[in-house]
Formats: C-alpha cells, structure tokens, sequence
C-alpha cells in the first residue's frame, strides 16, 4: 500500500465493523498540490481511507486470507472540507456479502460533524496473490497493538 490512509484502530468487532483514525498533517503527499495556497484531503482519498479501513475488517475476519479491493460506490456524499490539523474517525459497517464481494457503509466524521459517507463495494480476492500475509498481520499489529475485539473482549 502506498499510502497508509488509516492510522489506527481503535475498535474492531470482527467481520462486522470497525472505526479508526485518520490524522490529516501538512506532511501528506497530496497536499502540496491540492491545494498549494488552501491544503484540502481530496474527497476521493477520504473515501480510500474508508475503503481502507472495511478491507482491514475483511483481513482480519479471514486470518488473513482474503483482501478487498473497491469496485464501486454508491450514494457518495461530501459534506465539509478536511484540512491539515483535522482528524478523522472513520466508521465501516459491513451491510451485505458473499464469497467474492463485500458491501459495506462507511463514514467519517471531523469531531460529531459528519464529512462524508457512501456505500463501499469491495471485491474480495485471496491476499497472498497480492501481499505477504505475514506483512499484512504486523501491519494490522501496528495499526490494531491491542488486538482485543468486540467479540474477544
């Protein structure tokens, strides 16, 4: 992953739902250009970071075994600007599934307001055909260090 768009994991109920952290500072790539005199996240990476989050709730369900990859989505709303400074705490509730895709409904908010929400389609795929999984697993330590979930705790 390039970019890493969620910055922890601050709750997790496995195969379900997660809310995470986005921390947006001045040292992000995109914001040099978008925009030089007025730094804005563009919506399409807020909506990634969302993405993000739902494919680390497929992960880990699967041990590991399984990635999503977005493939579509739907009633897509922007709601307020994110700037540097601002954080995010992103939400993801898988709504539906099968074997080979995962809908879920995503959100981030910037303290109660909400900024954006849409409907997340994610392809599922197996993970070693694109990553190490034993990459995967100390990525999602580092972002997840309390490993404790809803259903373990």
């Amino acid at each position: 992953m390039r970019f890493f768009l969620v910055d922890s994991i601050v709750e997790l109920e496995p195969g379900i739902r997660a809310i995470g952290i986005k921390n947006v500072t001045m040292s992000e790539d995109f914001l040099a250009d978008h925009f030089p005199d007025r730094p804005i996240m563009p919506g399409m990476l807020i909506l990634e970071s969302m993405v993000q989050l739902a494919d680390w709730v497929v992960r880990q369900a699967s041990d590991f075994s399984t990635l999503g990859l977005a493939c579509g989505f739907e009633s897509v709303k922007f709601r307020r600007i994110v700037q540097p400074s601002d954080q995010l705490r992103l939400e993801v509730r898988r709504l539906a599934g099968t074997d080979g895709m995962a809908t879920f409904q995503g959100k981030a908010y910037r303290l109660d307001e909400l900024v954006a929400s849409a409907s997340l389609t994610l392809e599922l795929h197996p993970l070693e055909a694109y990553l190490d999984p034993e990459e995967a697993r100390r990525a999602f330590q580092i972002l997840y260090p309390s490993g404790t979930t809803k259903e373990s705790a």
